[in-house]
C-alpha cells in the first residue's frame, strides 16, 4: 500500500488556526462506518449517536508547556527545546533549534539561571538528551518559563492555554493535544452520561511524531514512534463489561483507539490494567478488536492518523468523506471540526 493512496487536495484556508470560542460549535459529520452514508450536523448531536450501555472513552492526558526557549553557556546564542520524553531522573529527549549549534556538553539557561540543561547525548532528527537543573518543582518553572508546543500549521498565537487542553485533562505528560477531546464542556459529558453511558478515562501521552510526515513510498515500511500509555483496572473492567453486554465502545481520538488497540490485539479483544509503550501502526487491512465507533478531527493528507480512520471503515469511505468536508468548508486539523465515523448496530 502505496502512502500516495491516501493523499487529497486540502485548501490551506481550511486549516483551523484559533479554537472556536465555544468547544461545541464546531460542526460534525456523521459518516456510517458500513454504508458510507454522510450526515452534516454540529457537535452537540453527538448526543443522538451514542446509546444507553455504551461506554465512551476518553484520553486524559494533559499537554505540557513544553517549549522553551534558552541562550547557550558562553556564547549567549538564541536556543530553542521541545521537551518531549522524560527519561531517568531529570534527563529528557528534546527536539532543539538550531541542532548544530548544540554537542554533548553543552549547557543552555533557562529564565535567568531559574532552569538550567547540560547536554548529555545526541539523537536523530535534531534531537538530543538534556539533564536538566533547579531548585523547586520542576512542573512549576516549566508552567512559568515554557510555552505550548501548537502543532507546526499553526501560525496563530494562541491566547488562552486551556484551549489547547481538553476540559477533562489530569495527567501531565504530552507534547501535543488529543485533540478530538477538545469539543467536549463539562455539560455535555454530564448529558451523556445522563443517557446511561459510561465514561472512562485512560492515559496516552501525545508525542511530536504525531506530526511527523511519512517519509517512505510503502506504508508497511514506516516505523511509529512510542508513545507511554496507561490503563487502570476499573476503565479495563467498564469496557470489557460494555463488550459482554453488548455495547458500543466509542473511542474519543486516535491515541483513545490506539491505546485500547494496542491492549486488545495483545489480549484477543480483552482489555486489561496495564501500562507500558505503543508504537501500534494501524492502517487498511487492520483487524479493530476494542472499538465499535471513533470520534475523531479531519486529519493531514498522506498521514498515519487518515490511515487509522480508513481502516475503521475503508479508505474509499474516508476519502469520500474528506472530499465532500472539502466541498462543505469543513475546518480541519486541531482547532478543527470533528467527524463521528458511526458503529455498526444489529
Amino acid at each position: 500500500m502505496k502512502v500516495e493512496d491516501f493523499d487529497f487536495e486540502l485548501p490551506e484556508e481550511l486549516i483551523a488556526q484559533t479554537p472556536l470560542e465555544d468547544r461545541t460549535a464546531s460542526r460534525l459529520m456523521v459518516v456510517d462506518r458500513q454504508t458510507g452514508e454522510v450526515e452534516h450536523h454540529q457537535f452537540p448531536h453527538i448526543l443522538d449517536e451514542i446509546h444507553e450501555g455504551d461506554c465512551l472513552v476518553l484520553n486524559d492526558t494533559r499537554v505540557m508547556p513544553a517549549r522553551l526557549f534558552g541562550t547557550k553557556e558562553g556564547t549567549g546564542a538564541h536556543i530553542e527545546l521541545l521537551l518531549l520524553k522524560q527519561g531517568q531522573d531529570d534527563e529528557w529527549e528534546t527536539l532543539v533549534k538550531p541542532a548544530k549549534r548544540v554537542k554533548i556538553g553543552t549547557e543552555i539557561t533557562f529564565g535567568n539561571g531559574l532552569l538550567k540543561a547540560t547536554c548529555t547525548g545526541e539523537l536523530d532528527h535534531g534531537g538530543r538528551m538534556f539533564k536538566f537543573s533547579y531548585d523547586g518543582i520542576f512542573y512549576e518553572i516549566l508552567d512559568q518559563l515554557g510555552e505550548m508546543p501548537l502543532p507546526p500549521y499553526i501560525h496563530e498565537k494562541l491566547d488562552d492555554r486551556e484551549r489547547y487542553q481538553t476540559v477533562y485533562s489530569k495527567a501531565i505528560g504530552s507534547a501535543a493535544a488529543p485533540t478530538a477531546g477538545l469539543h467536549f464542556t463539562n455539560e455535555i459529558l454530564d448529558k451523556i452520561k445522563a443517557k446511561g453511558v459510561e465514561i472512562v478515562f485512560i492515559t496516552l501521552h501525545v508525542g511530536l511524531g504525531t506530526f511527523r510526515p511519512v517519509s517512505v513510498d510503502s506504508i508497511e515500511s514506516h516505523d511509529m514512534h512510542s508513545e507511554f500509555y496507561s490503563v487502570t483496572e476499573e476503565a479495563a473492567n467498564t469496557i470489557n463489561h460494555t463488550k459482554v453486554n453488548g455495547g458500543k465502545v466509542i473511542a474519543v481520538g486516535t491515541t483513545s483507539t490506539r491505546t485500547l488497540e494496542t491492549i486488545a490485539q495483545k489480549y484477543d479483544g480483552e482489555i486489561r490494567a496495564e501500562q507500558g509503550w505503543t508504537n501500534i501502526f494501524i492502517y487498511p487491512g487492520f483487524e479493530y478488536k476494542a472499538i465499535d465507533g471513533l470520534i475523531t478531527n479531519f486529519h493531514l493528507p498522506k498521514s498515519t492518523l487518515v490511515m487509522l480512520v480508513s481502516a475503521l471503515t475503508s479508505r474509499d469511505i474516508i476519502l469520500s468523506a474528506y472530499r465532500k468536508a472539502v466541498e462543505e468548508r469543513y475546518r480541519f486539523f486541531s482547532f478543527g471540526d470533528a467527524m463521528f465515523i458511526r458503529p455498526i448496530r444489529d
